[in-house]
């Protein structure tokens, strides 16, 4: 049971709602544009699932590996770092999701287009390696992405622009360039996650030379940094409703401010990590309440 609790631990299951956040948005806007598969919302939705929960094993293995997870790391216990889990064993987990993600990303593709051949289908099969890549080298290998500071702009892509214009497009190979808007707004939302968590971690991340970019120009900057990530997510959103037929119902999403505005007063007067930990499921939660009224507004 104990071994049992600690791979539950480990998939970090309060960072399931944000991954899929982005998916049913997407799922929203091809609702909106009339395009519509269930079948590929429940796809993009199992394989974001196994992408989250890879991207936190990876995360779990190379933050110890590489020295970011120490005793006096603060937040939640990583399972490798304390002994909980083997490194033998994390190896083997992160293949066997890496698969699983894989072989439901190819369903998920071949569901879409029916046709293995067809240069669109490539071109998703090539996004999905780099999905996989990108979930890993976050913190795994020699050169980690996210010890220089470029988590952000990765969350931004995968979050944003691939998991919500990417799904949005899966559903009926239609494109609509206003979608930019509400796929930005999801991924700077979940840039704004991963800001909390390196401005919670900055003291930790120094003494590993994890060079995030609040550790880079700290937490001043990082606090100024985290209001435009999601004031910004939620002017996108207002231009998309306005580009897209500004109907009173379509505002429904503004029902959503009080939360972000509760979680921004938080943030500028937390002054230990302690006071910012707490924020990261209340953000995340916050993206998925976010995206639940933005999306009801656009097809009541």
């Amino acid at each position: 049971m104990a071994n049992i609790r600690a791979w539950v631990s480990a998939f970090r299951l309060r960072t399931l709602p944000l991954a899929l956040s982005t998916i049913i948005m997407g799922g929203f806007l091809a609702q909106f544009f009339n395009v519509f598969n269930w079948s590929i919302l429940l796809l993009a939705s199992i394989t974001t699932l196994f992408l989250q929960v890879l991207s936190n094993l990876a995360n779990d293995y190379g933050d110890t590996i590489n020295g970011a997870d120490h005793e006096g790391r603060l937040g939640p216990q990583r399972m490798v770092q304390s002994g909980t889990i083997s490194a033998a064993s994390m190896r083997v987990a992160i293949g066997s999701f890496s698969a699983l993600a894989l072989v439901s990303g190819l369903l998920l593709i071949f569901s879409a287009f029916r046709n293995a051949h067809n240069f669109k289908s490539l071109l998703f099969v090539m996004l999905g390696i780099a999905s996989i890549v990108a979930a890993m080298k976050y913190t795994m290998g020699k050169n980690p992405y996210g010890y220089k500071g470029r988590g952000d702009i990765f969350v931004l892509i995968f979050f944003g622009i691939v998991g919500v214009a990417g799904s949005f497009y899966l559903h009926g190979q239609l494109w609509e360039w206003t979608v930019i808007f509400p796929a930005l707004a999801v991924g700077g939302l979940s840039t704004g996650v991963l800001n909390l968590n390196n401005m919670r971690d900055e003291q930790s991340d120094k003494l590993a030379n994890k060079n995030t970019l609040v550790v880079q120009n700290g937490l001043v900057w990082a606090k100024r940094y985290h209001y435009v990530l999601i004031i910004g997510a939620l002017l996108l959103s207002l231009a998309f409703v306005i580009l897209n037929g500004a109907h009173a119902y379509r505002f429904l999403f503004i029902l959503s401010i009080p939360l972000f505005v509760r979680h921004l007063i938080v943030v500028r007067k937390a002054t230990t990590a302690d006071a910012l930990d707490p924020e990261l499921k209340k953000l995340a939660l916050s993206t998925l309440a976010f995206v639940l009224l933005f999306g009801t507004g656009l097809i009541m």
